[in-house]
């Protein structure tokens, strides 16, 4: 399996190339949602104290697109690692 696009069929790049744009667009669009949500499951955090992780991993899944649910859980886990 080559990993080189160069080696890609005309379809198979614009495919790719298709993709790689809706999912730069959708970061551009919703970076700063998924920061303060981050900050909404991080202030939970002291709040809910042991019981977080598992309340943290069911509200993640509730977000959509799973794209976004991920931009979410970087930035929560950028957070914790500053603390």
């Amino acid at each position: 399996m080559s990993f080189n696009i160069a080696s890609k069929s005309g379809a198979e790049r614009t495919a790719i190339e298709t993709e790689k744009a809706r999912l730069f667009e959708l970061r551009q669009q919703n970076l700063g949602r998924a920061k303060v949500q981050a900050a909404k499951f991080f202030a939970e955090r002291s709040k809910r104290k042991g019981k977080w992780e598992a309340w943290f991993r069911t509200e993640l899944e509730a977000l959509t697109p799973v794209e976004y649910a991920s931009m979410v859980r970087t930035e929560v886990r950028r957070l914790v690692a500053e603390k």
